[in-house]
């Protein structure tokens, strides 16, 4: 069976009828929106096309979309570059789960809706996407949690976190050592720490360290240190999915989707044009008033996506299904639905991010040669509880803080030797 609507084509079988009954929601297929219009709850249907389920539920809850034009997302060019020498020789094992003689770039730059393994190149290419290929760190970054109510998020507590630090160990492009890390017996693909918590007291110190390897049989290494108690607490792969210390996000979450793609059976839905905010103009995070205020206002565009559905291999995992919503041309997702395991939907992740050459006009480290992506807000919502965490990255404590540095190595004092976990204890004194 073929599906056509708004210029895009879904290929489904009668027994996805309902999964995409369930995208499409109640989409008229005439709307439009276009750069000057503002959507609210008020003249939603006008964005209907445009609006997955977990967008249509914050909109109908007091999100407000400011509309703008579409600007195309470039790479940088080391990433081009490496795709066009090592793109040839890449090749996907049958059961999709693992890639073979990858080095770095794009894996699979010419995708063919009719390939039966396109959805697992689709993640695979979002998996070593243009612009985290080396490292990662974000600094002094806070966090709200609490219950949506009519005027306004009940903020029930604030975290204030010092840093969240990732070393790819390969896909390099762009500091030494490139493409990849020659010492690396262990196998990674790459290492990461969240570490410490520096609000509220009582979770005063605590941190979290991961290693995740490229064999895609080894399951991740994930530790949990608590220092109230002196402890150090070893995490399941299928544990990624339970939300921590009252907040809505849980870690496999991170950015939409922080899985091993090797690790979710994966179902291609077709492509859409969905809403998104991608190039935004306010820094830091600018949280909507009254009772938006559980999530971000700022620019929205039309943006292409494929849709791909994730489920999980763990019979513990706290998730039904995902359904990833991957920039075609950035290969992020600006936005997913997550639903509970009796398919229901529970829970959305929104993405708010600026693109430019720096985060702000001021900032002196942070700065590129090549337009990147920074991320000052995210929100992630309980829609069953009626709940919300929302992130500013950086946060509003810290004037003047850069909070995002993409591929900077040990400039930003970024070194293997973070992601120990006597380093893990260490920093939670």
């Amino acid at each position: 069976m073929i599906v056509r609507r708004t210029g895009s084509l879904w290929r489904v079988g009668w027994t996805g009828i309902i999964a995409v009954c369930l995208l499409l929601g109640n989409q008229a297929g005439y709307a439009d929106v276009r750069p000057g219009d503002r959507i609210n709850k008020s003249n939603m249907e006008q964005a209907a096309d445009f609006l997955h389920p977990g967008l249509q539920w914050c909109v109908e809850h007091g999100l407000e979309m400011d509309i703008v034009a579409y600007e195309a997302a470039t790479y940088p060019p080391v990433y081009d570059a490496a795709t066009q020498q090592y793109q040839p020789d890449v090749s996907i094992t049958a059961d999709g789960q693992s890639l073979l003689n990858y080095v770095a770039g794009q894996p699979f730059p010419d995708l063919d809706q009719l390939d039966p393994l396109v959805a697992q190149k689709i993640m695979w290419n979002y998996y070593y996407n243009p612009y985290v290929t080396d490292d990662l760190t974000i600094r002094y970054f806070d966090a709200d949690t609490g219950p949506i109510t009519p005027r306004g998020m009940k903020i029930e507590r604030h975290f204030v976190f010092e840093h969240l630090r990732r070393l790819m160990y390969n896909g390099r492009v762009h500091v030494d050592p490139k493409p990849q890390f020659h010492d690396n017996p262990e196998g990674f693909r790459y290492r990461e720490s969240l570490h410490p918590i520096l609000e509220p007291f009582d979770l005063k110190g605590i941190g979290s360290s991961m290693a995740r390897y490229l064999d895609p049989q080894r399951q991740d290494d994930t530790w949990l240190y608590l220092p109230q108690i002196r402890r150090v607490r070893r995490l399941s792969t299928a544990q990624r999915s339970d939300a921590l210390f009252g907040q809505d996000v849980d870690m496999d979450s991170y950015g939409g989707y922080a899985g091993n793609p090797a690790w979710s059976t994966w179902r291609f839905l077709g492509d859409r044009t969905i809403l998104a905010a991608v190039h935004g103009r306010r820094w830091p995070a600018h949280w909507c008033s009254g009772e938006r205020d559980f999530v971000f206002c700022d620019a929205w565009e039309k943006r292409e996506v494929w849709v791909v559905e994730a489920v999980s291999r763990f019979d513990q995992y706290a998730y039904g299904k995902r359904i990833l919503f991957v920039d075609k041309e950035a290969f992020y997702t600006p936005s997913s639905d997550i639903y509970d395991r009796g398919m229901e939907l529970w829970k959305i992740w929104i993405n708010g991010i600026n693109v430019g050459y720096k985060p702000f006009p001021e900032a002196k480290v942070s700065v590129y040669e090549y337009e990147t992506g920074f991320i000052p807000n995210i929100t992630m919502v309980d829609m069953q509880l009626v709940h919300a965490t929302r992130a500013a990255l950086p946060s509003h404590e810290f004037p003047g803080e850069e909070g995002w540095y993409w591929n900077m190595g040990p400039k930003v004092g970024l070194t293997p030797d973070f992601f120990t976990v006597a380093e893990l204890i260490r920093s939670g004194r």
